[in-house]
């Protein structure tokens, strides 16, 4: 009999099926940080999207045997800590191959064709006083014939760069693996962000690839060029961002993820008011498709190792 604990289960908006082995669950919506110990207390599965799992509560939880991540991220637990304990970590992977390139592609289009500043303009009764059938006011780009570079090149990045190619756009990539596709130009990551028109960001957050994107990568990028991140906040040095946008370093930006989430009132990117800057709350990965299938995911791996053949082992 296992029992199993759901952290915050109110960011999966899905119909989690009931596994298929002896088990009792226990639903949380959200838990805060200090409530985690005594949630979990007797817990054997803890299930988590969001909600750190550190050190110091794992060493408190000796019933704990598998820690399942409802997202691809594991940043938020202790892989040293559970490796030691012989605790197993799960997570999904590649259930937003269709959300997330989307969203990434919208994020492209609103800031390349300034939506934000025509859709402001016709609020303000703009476009009613214009002598014209249409209101120019604001540069427009197109996505074709612009070279889209992608930072990662996993199963999203490899989304990503199809539809850019059906866009029409030319794809670089930088990549820590060997790429063998034809169809994309290997860079290093200098040369793509010197080159890019659009600079999407597809890989997880590390000690590595913390800041990766600070003040002076985004000096070598084409004063024209756009950065896209729909992966983690911390890849990208947000005060520098900031300053970039403001000063017309580049040309815009569209992020769906912060450094801290829920993100704090000072976060330099919450501060501006821009035209060429689009923020979502994290909601790339959202659409209702993509949750089921997360939440389907879900129940397999912990099915999986149950049964002794774990999927999905971080």
């Amino acid at each position: 009999m296992h029992n199993i604990v759901f952290l915050d289960r109110d960011s999966l908006i899905a119909n989690v099926r009931t596994p298929a082995f002896a088990h009792t669950w226990t639903d949380h919506g959200a838990t805060q940080p200090d409530e985690v110990v005594e949630r979990l207390r007797g817990a054997t599965i803890a299930i988590t999207n969001k909600v750190p799992l550190r050190a110091d509560a794992i060493a408190q939880l000796p019933d704990l045997k598998m820690v399942a991540v409802a997202a691809t991220g594991t940043d938020n637990v202790d892989l040293a800590a559970c490796r030691a304990r012989g605790i197993v970590v799960a997570n999904i992977r590649d259930y937003s191959l269709v959300s997330v390139p989307e969203h990434c592609f919208a994020l492209m289009l609103a800031v390349r064709r300034n939506l934000r500043a025509y859709v402001a303009d016709v609020e303000a009764g703009r476009w009613e006083r214009s002598t014209r059938f249409c209101l120019l006011d604001h540069p427009i780009g197109d996505l074709a014939g612009g070279r889209l570079g992608i930072v990662g090149y996993g199963a999203l990045g490899r989304r990503v760069a199809q539809i850019g190619r059906a866009f029409g756009m030319d794809v670089a990539v930088t990549s820590r693996s060997p790429v063998a596709d034809t169809d994309v130009t290997a860079l290093p990551l200098a040369e793509l962000l010197a080159t890019s028109d659009v600079v999407s960001l597809h890989l997880p957050l590390t000690d590595a690839t913390r800041h990766m994107i600070s003040a002076r990568e985004l000096a070598t990028m084409k004063r024209s060029a756009i950065l896209i991140n729909t992966a983690r906040g911390g890849l990208v040095d947000e005060a520098a961002l900031a300053q970039a946008l403001t000063d017309g370093t580049i040309a815009g930006a569209g992020f769906d993820v912060l450094s801290k989430e829920p993100p704090v009132a000072d976060n330099p990117l919450l501060q501006l008011r821009l035209p060429n800057f689009v923020l979502t709350p994290h909601v790339a990965w959202a659409s209702g498709g993509a949750m089921q299938t997360l939440a389907d995911m879900l129940v397999d791996n912990l099915e999986a190792w149950v049964a002794g053949k774990p999927v999905n082992v971080v």
